[in-house]
């Protein structure tokens, strides 16, 4: 049995492509020839308004000439080829360069990309087959098979080949051997061969992107439909995340592309060989805008990993702001409530005629209420607090008044009494003496405070001045020394200190 059938249903899906239906169509060459006068490597998107008003420009143009052309306006052609896949809105604002704020904008699908590139071939005149070509093909094939095999000894042989090569290519050209340049012939085959091949990328791109929009919304669809808890939601999204650009042809091979050519060094090269190629005579004979085009080689894959890339963010800020501002409760409310009303239909058509009628409001009138209550009466708020549990038996034993005094300020009195029988007997030949031998319940260190205190009150000091030490003890026992300033008692000091003791009856 032959495989006329299966080749049958093959060609016919490719025919229900659109690019296919867009070569099959009767006016097939009004569109294409619309789209290649609208759009360009360099303007990959025009506004809505713009492209309806030159659509209707260039049918009026057509008309003037005799020459046949659809009878529907401009807007009504450009949503037609929408809705056939040919063309793709979306809003672009300033951030895009094209406008001031959010506008609308068309480009070009991947399907009338191809569809234009197709029609390119076909109305050139240069032949397919060129030794360029052929030696594209050759060197890739030889480094695709070396990077295949996986024998050590082979892949070194090929290796050592490649580096003979080269180094006697190399040491021809240091030894002043001639240096063949490239025929005009040569460079305008290789150049062909390049723009084929570059002529390819836009559409490529583009692909990319729409697979990367569809996956968005298929997986928003998924998202909204799903009746399983937000967290199985969140970890299947998760997973479709990782895999994004993996799961799709058009993914992998953009990802093995945009290793490649994130390499600034590799595009800074690019660009470079560029130049050199268009420093050759054959340059000449190409138009400024071939040359323009060529050499806007690396804008066009920069633009073209730029806008996947924004097409990607655009997928995962979306989701992520449809994950965080979808309420899964009230969805579960509002599902309950319809449930609840079918119900309710369900036993009503039971017992209704076939032209019964229901009254129903469509929003629930106002309550009259005079004062809504906002919370209402918990017992468990009134309830008394636990009884506290009696811990009196670890309580340590209560400090005496001798203990509260030593860790409080100076004892003033005691003090003056000190100070008194200390310069009365003879004792003391300074402040700073009479302290030190004072019991040590009067040596505290905030007992200097307080000799301070009462050397105020006193008169002037006569003499010279200077610091002697004060030892001082703490209530703990530990002992540390002051500097404080020298000071000696006269007779009137001490009469007078022992005047204060005897309070204001023995003025």
């Amino acid at each position: 049995m032959s495989d006329i059938a299966g080749e049958l249903a093959r060609v016919r899906e490719a025919f229900d492509k659109p690019t296919l239906r867009l070569l099959d169509r009767k006016w097939a060459p009004f569109v294409l020839a619309v789209f290649k006068s609208s759009f360009s490597r360099d303007r990959r998107s025009v506004p809505c308004e713009l492209l309806h008003t030159q659509v209707d420009a260039y049918l009026a143009d057509l008309r003037s000439t005799g020459i046949d052309a659809p009878e529907k306006t401009g807007r009504a052609l450009c949503v037609q080829w929408m809705n056939d896949l040919w063309l793709y809105r979306e809003i672009r604002g300033a951030a895009d360069g094209n406008g001031d704020g959010n506008e609308e904008h068309y480009s070009l699908t991947s399907h009338t990309l191809e569809a234009l590139l197709l029609v390119d071939g076909l109305a050139s005149t240069r032949a397919l087959i060129s030794e360029s070509r052929l030696s594209t093909i050759v060197d890739t094939v030889r480094h695709r098979a070396t990077e295949a095999n996986p024998d050590r000894d082979e892949r070194v042989r090929r290796l050592d080949q490649q580096i003979e090569e080269l180094t006697s290519e190399r040491d021809r050209l240091v030894n002043g051997g001639d240096i063949e340049s490239a025929s005009n012939e040569q460079m305008h085959e290789s150049y062909a061969n390049l723009i084929d091949l570059i002529a390819q990328l836009p559409s490529d791109f583009k692909r990319v992107e729409e697979s990367v929009a569809a996956m968005h919304r298929q997986i928003v669809s998924d998202f909204r439909g799903e009746e399983r808890p937000i967290s199985e939601v969140l970890d299947d999204y998760l997973a479709k995340t990782d895999t994004l650009m993996s799961s799709t042809a058009e993914g992998r091979a953009f990802e093995g592309a945009f290793t490649l050519l994130r390499n600034d060094a590799l595009m800074q090269g690019l660009k470079a060989d560029l130049e050199t190629i268009l420093l050759h005579p054959f340059a000449l004979e190409l138009s400024l805008h071939e040359r323009r085009s060529f050499m806007s080689t690396v804008t066009v894959l920069r633009k073209g990993i730029d806008d996947v890339l924004t097409q990607r963010k655009g997928l995962t800020t979306t989701l992520r702001e449809h994950i965080v501002n979808h309420d899964v409760v009230k969805d579960r409310e509002l599902e309950l409530v319809l449930r609840g009303v079918n119900r309710e239909l369900a036993t009503w058509m039971q017992t209704a005629g076939p032209r019964s009628t229901v009254t129903a409001e469509l929003m629930p009138g106002t309550l009259e209420v005079e004062h809504l209550r906002e919370r209402f009466y918990d017992p468990m708020a009134h309830k008394g607090p636990p009884a506290l549990a009696d811990v009196s038996a670890a309580a340590p034993a209560a400090p005496s008044l001798g203990d509260l005094r030593q860790q409080g300020g100076p004892l003033l009195g005691e003090l003056r009494d000190a100070l008194v029988a200390a310069f009365g007997a003879g004792k003391a030949a300074s402040v700073g003496s009479a302290f030190n031998g004072f019991d040590a319940s009067l040596r505290r260190p905030v007992e200097i405070l307080g000799l301070l205190q009462l050397a105020a009150q006193l008169t002037a000091p006569t003499g010279p001045a200077g610091l002697e030490s004060f030892e001082t003890v703490r209530p703990d026992g530990s002992v540390r020394l002051f500097d404080v300033p020298r000071r000696i008692l006269t007779d009137d000091d001490r009469a007078a200190l022992a005047a204060q003791n005897l309070g204001s009856r023995h003025d």
